[in-house]
């Protein structure tokens, strides 16, 4: 992922699920990200068939792309992506889920290739994406129109 889309991109959150992932980014190179994406996909797909000793398709269908219209919106994005493992029962709180960006979030650690500050800022301090976190909600994330 890093060297396909990194350079491409900035990366506000993600989570690794069993069965799929979220990944919330900001395209800065709308060319480039779409080679880099599809890339991606077919290097994935590669190493998982060669790992499992499959052949064909791995993913089903496009990915998603939704335009962020309002700071309501960015949070609430940010807060359902790191919720998803709680809400599908896989963990009880959402920080014992190690393969999502949230405790990220809650280090100091240097390093990290998300935009923490401006995400942290989008909440109004890292307080208050504890407290939008800490809500057990569920709502419908994706926008139909």
């Amino acid at each position: 992922l890093k060297s396909y889309l990194i350079p491409h991109v900035d990366v506000f959150a993600y989570c690794l699920m069993p069965n799929h992932f979220h990944l919330f980014i900001r395209v800065n190179d709308l060319h480039n990200f779409e080679k880099g994406i599809k890339n991606f996909f077919i290097s994935y797909a590669k190493a998982i068939n060669q790992k499992y000793f499959r052949v064909g398709s791995l993913f089903q269908g496009r990915y998603k792309i939704s335009e962020i219209d309002s700071d309501a919106y960015f949070t609430r994005i940010v807060t359902y992506i790191h919720q998803n493992p709680a809400t599908s029962k896989l963990v009880n709180k959402i920080g014992d889920y190690k393969f999502s960006s949230y405790n990220s979030y809650l280090s100091s650690e240097k390093g990290s290739l998300l935009k923490r500050t401006e995400v942290l800022s989008w909440f109004g301090g890292i307080e208050n994406f504890i407290e939008y976190h800490k809500v057990n909600e569920t709502y419908e994330v994706f926008k139909t129109s």
